[in-house]
């Protein structure tokens, strides 16, 4: 398309991590502007490619990423960019709360990206994921021959601090050990209860290799699962399903090849040529690990004994629509937890709990009131309501459902068989709650915003920090 000009950035959005500045400042370099929601795995995907291009292209392109809320929890400033650097954000990032930016640029669809020529003008845009190769192409041509500079006038303010846990999401206990997904060092930990690490998985850097336990790499691991010998991995950031030998420390991968993209039912003879999209939620039965595939608003199932990938439910489409098979609808998914025949399934964008018969595949929304309704009250489940779950667990003692809501940074439950949803009494409110487990008389949450893993007893009533040292 020919360049053309363009409104300058909405003059009441909040500069999350930089000085604020103007269109006509940043003139001189091609700049790409970025119209994202954080909440959602497919801006995730558009930021990590971007951030992919700069790598390999230092100093040739301005980034500034406009965060557009869906839900209420995200027009706050710091859970916004909590949000945005959970996913690997090193850009700096505008708040849109009233969406002016969106409506200004003619926005209509998330993610889309901006392309502005050295002038100031757009010369082009991509919205959606677009086809493999289509944003190199689109970037190089932007950028032509212009020599790398440095953007003095784009400068990331307020990184996160340097703790032992960065970001840290799926959480796996035992009676002697928990497992922590340290997402944003790309790592998984093998620690005491007391949060003493005894073992690390993974360099510690992003990257796609199997190998011994310091060999191995990660890319923002989610969740986990622990079954004798073995430690399941949402590997999110490489679209795979990984396995650690907890014995030997040993990482292997049971399927993905590191790249976003569709999944197909059947035999798993290579697991490096199989695509997965954005796996965020785990949960074992029967010898079948049954993923939450946010990027492809499905659930799937991989038989650990056959090797065989299996479409489960989810028509693709992003909704809240009950029924059997393709028929049901998801809303990125992104916590599961199984008992007996049934699957429960956190799903995030529509705020709500489903349920996955898995005989029959019939899907059942037990809390939800649709995709752009959410809330915050307790009671009977027709009228409950959540706001961007992120995790469940079960009690194995009783038929409780646990859930990490963390929109509104509660700890939550749900008694199975037609009980109501209650909120649990906590000395205070949870900075975004992404990860649980239950075991060992507790209930483990891992409070992502704050780079830190609690310690909830539910007889008691004491919420405690665990202290990580390494």
């Amino acid at each position: 398309m020919n360049a053309q000009p363009v409104q300058d950035l909405p003059e009441f959005a909040t500069w999350l991590n930089a000085a604020p500045a103007t269109l006509s400042e940043l003139r001189g370099q091609p700049l790409a502007l970025l119209f994202v929601n954080a909440a959602s795995a497919w801006c995730a995907q558009r930021l990590a490619e971007v951030a992919n291009w700069q790598s390999r292209h230092p100093g040739r392109l301005q980034v500034l990423v406009l965060q557009v809320p869906r839900f209420d929890f995200e027009r706050d400033e710091t859970a916004s960019l909590k949000l945005l650097r959970r996913q690997g954000l090193h850009s700096v990032a505008l708040l849109d709360s009233d969406w002016d930016g969106w409506r200004r640029f003619g926005v209509t669809a998330w993610p889309t990206m901006v392309l502005m020529d050295v002038y100031g003008r757009e010369s082009s845009r991509l919205v959606g994921l677009s086809q493999p190769g289509e944003l190199d192409r689109a970037l190089n041509e932007l950028c032509g021959n212009l020599q790398p500079t440095p953007f003095e006038a784009l400068r990331e303010l307020r990184p996160e601090p340097r703790l032992p846990l960065c970001f840290p999401t799926g959480l796996a206990v035992t009676t002697e050990r928990l497992y922590i997904a340290d997402s944003g060092h790309h790592r998984v930990l093998e620690c005491t209860h007391g949060g003493r690490v005894l073992r690390q998985f993974g360099q510690g850097t992003p990257d796609f290799m199997d190998g011994g336990a310091q060999d191995a790499a990660f890319n923002r691991p989610q969740a986990l699962v622990v079954e004798r010998e073995s430690l399941y991995v949402a590997d999110t950031g490489n679209h795979a399903l990984r396995r650690i030998n907890i014995i030997t420390g040993q990482v292997d991968t049971l399927c993905g090849n590191g790249r976003p993209g569709e999944p197909r039912d059947g035999q798993v003879d290579d697991p490096r040529s199989v695509a997965l999209n954005h796996p965020a939620g785990l949960a074992l039965a029967d010898n079948e690990l049954h993923m939450a595939m946010a990027g492809d608003n499905r659930i799937w199932s991989y038989h650990l004994g056959q090797r065989r990938l299996t479409r489960r439910a989810g028509s693709g489409v992003i909704d809240q629509r009950d029924g059997s098979g393709n028929v049901a609808a998801f809303a990125q998914p992104t916590g599961l937890a199984v008992v007996q025949q049934a699957l429960y399934v956190a799903d995030a964008l529509a705020s709500s709990i489903r349920c996955v018969q898995l005989r029959g595949d019939l899907v059942q929304t037990l809390i939800g009131q649709g995709v752009w309704n959410h809330g915050s009250e307790d009671g009977p489940r027709d009228r409950a309501s959540l706001q961007f779950p992120q995790a469940i667990a079960l009690s194995p003692d009783a038929p409780l459902l646990w859930i990490a809501d963390a929109g509104n940074g509660r700890l939550r439950t749900l008694r199975l068989g037609g009980g109501e949803l209650v909120t649990q009494a906590l000395p205070r409110r949870l900075h975004g709650p992404a990860g649980l487990a239950v075991g060992s008389g507790a209930v483990w949450i891992a409070e992502t915003d704050a780079h830190a893993v609690l310690r909830f007893d539910p007889a008691s009533g004491v919420l405690s920090d665990v202290p990580i040292t390494e």
